[in-house]
């Protein structure tokens, strides 16, 4: 039997899909009562930077990052497949290397914080 590299690809965009599910919904609220101000003391922006201080906060972060926009890539790949762009090769490159970057402007941030 062939050997697949299917699970490499589908166990970060399973795990990326349900943390996504439920992170995001929280991050949009606190984003919202933010953006009206009325963010409690809290979520003040003083807070939440001090909170992303310690590097398990910052690694936890990035790996929120890293799976929700490798989801999100996997989930365009098959997108564009089903829509007939046949190219899966070029389209996988793409959209995992937009991902990859993604993590990267991500965790460059994180750690100039």
């Amino acid at each position: 039997m062939a050997r697949s590299n299917k699970p490499i690809v589908w166990g970060p965009f399973a795990a990326g899909g349900t943390l996504t599910a439920f992170v995001t919904p929280a991050l949009v609220l606190i984003t919202l009562l933010a953006a009206l101000g009325h963010a409690p003391d809290l979520l003040a922006y003083e807070r939440l930077h001090g909170l992303a201080g310690p590097w398990l906060v910052k690694l936890a972060v990035a790996g929120v990052v890293f799976l929700s926009l490798w989801s999100a890539a996997h989930r365009l790949r098959i997108t564009c497949y089903d829509l007939g762009v046949r190219a899966d090769t070029v389209v996988a490159t793409i959209v995992y290397a937009a991902a990859l970057a993604g993590t990267g402007a991500s965790v460059l941030y994180l750690f100039r914080i």
